[in-house]
């Protein structure tokens, strides 16, 4: 690990190495006073944008130049055999700084097994007291998990759809208020789609709630970002960082 101290700081933005769209949320408002990581290949993205990022994770086998040689930013190496992913490397270091909202860019499309897994990270992020978001093609992917979000009055265009999964077995107590489509208080078992194709009304404030669960929650990019609230404060962790080869992995070896 190179580099010099990074001061703490409640947003993240980390820069990984998926899919790039032509619409891309306001980087100037996402890099304000937010610590910065690039997750290996999210390097040359994130210079692609001329933003340089205050730390860089991973085995550094998706990038176009080995990080650190300007001493601008700090240097985490990883082994290329790992049971954590790039990302969930580089959210671990974030929470470490002391972040606890992360919007992520490039873990989405590409690899389908990097997708799922970067859904998986948005639900351990909820369940663990954070929150992250996922930017896709014009739309952004969060996690709720015994909590609300509440969506200020806005004015999406109409047909730039929202929708309400629940991820775990079942979803209990989830409400749906001031959307096109409303729920109050349902269970919401995950092998239900009855939250998708849900529109914002123009003008109209709107929440998500979940009693008791973890929902995934899809809306469009030009929407504001939500309040995230927990009505128990939840004080939990991502672990630590695991820099050395995996002894599962290695146990396959023999």
């Amino acid at each position: 690990m190179t580099g010099s101290t990074i001061p703490p700081h409640h947003q993240c933005l980390v820069f990984a190495s998926g899919c790039y769209y032509p619409s891309m949320p306001d980087l100037d408002a996402l890099t304000q006073n937010s610590l910065i990581i690039a997750a290996d290949g999210g390097m040359d993205q994130a210079l692609r944008y001329d933003i340089h990022p205050d730390m860089v994770v991973g085995d550094f086998d998706s990038i176009s130049q080995q990080p650190g040689a300007d001493g601008k930013e700090r240097v985490v190496r990883l082994p290329a055999h790992k049971d954590d992913s790039d990302l969930l490397s580089a959210l671990k270091l974030g929470w470490s700084q002391g972040a606890r909202r992360f919007h992520i860019l490039g873990g989405m499309g590409g690899r389908l097994d990097h997708s799922l897994a970067n859904i998986q990270i948005l639900a351990l992020l909820a369940q663990e007291g954070g929150s992250g978001f996922l930017y896709g093609d014009g739309y952004v992917l969060t996690a709720l998990h015994n909590g609300r979000l509440d969506f200020p009055a806005n004015h999406v265009g109409p047909r730039r759809m929202l929708g309400v999964f629940s991820h775990a077995d079942q979803s209990k107590g989830v409400s749906v208020r001031g959307l096109k489509y409303q729920l109050e208080g349902v269970n919401l078992p995950s092998t239900s789609p009855l939250g998708v194709s849900n529109e914002f009304l123009p003008g109209q404030p709107s929440s998500i709630e979940v009693r008791e669960g973890t929902l995934l929650v899809s809306y469009p990019m030009e929407a504001p970002q939500p309040l995230v609230s927990h009505p128990q404060l939840i004080e939990g962790g991502l672990g630590l960082l695991e820099p050395q080869v995996s002894e599962f992995l290695a146990r396959g070896k023999n």
